[in-house]
């Protein structure tokens, strides 16, 4: 049993990989799954693609149990707007946003020229 659910969970995996999906938020931002692992801590890496009219709403990423960090690297900003907006981040700064997203309400201003893209890696750390 456990191993059909790992060959599940891996074919779940690579029917994503490098393809691009709607993202979890429904406002029309894309992202495309790029890696993934189990070690030290269950994590994704994802790249994030906005583009003119696009945002994400004021939220929070919820966990059944642990800690959920993200680290979000700007490869390429908007001309104007696309802007993070997170409540009390770790570390932040132009390019680099590094925050707790199970408890930092987080947004992503309306991109109003020209299109964004993001490498966000996430992980749960068990508690």
């Amino acid at each position: 049993m456990c191993r059909e659910i790992s060959l599940l969970n891996r074919n779940k995996f690579f029917s994503k990989l490098f393809r691009w999906q709607k993202g979890r938020q429904n406002t029309g931002y894309d992202k495309m799954l790029v890696g993934g692992g189990l070690w030290p801590y269950p994590f994704d890496v994802y790249i994030l693609r906005f583009r003119e009219g696009q945002e994400i709403p004021p939220h929070v990423d919820k966990v059944d149990r642990g800690e959920h960090y993200r680290l979000n690297i700007v490869l390429k900003a908007a001309e104007c707007g696309g802007e993070f907006i997170g409540r009390s981040p770790i570390f932040e700064n132009r390019r680099i946003k590094y925050f707790r997203s199970d408890i930092s309400e987080h947004a992503v201003s309306r991109v109003l020229k020209g299109s964004r893209y993001v490498l966000s890696i996430g992980w749960v750390k068990d508690t």
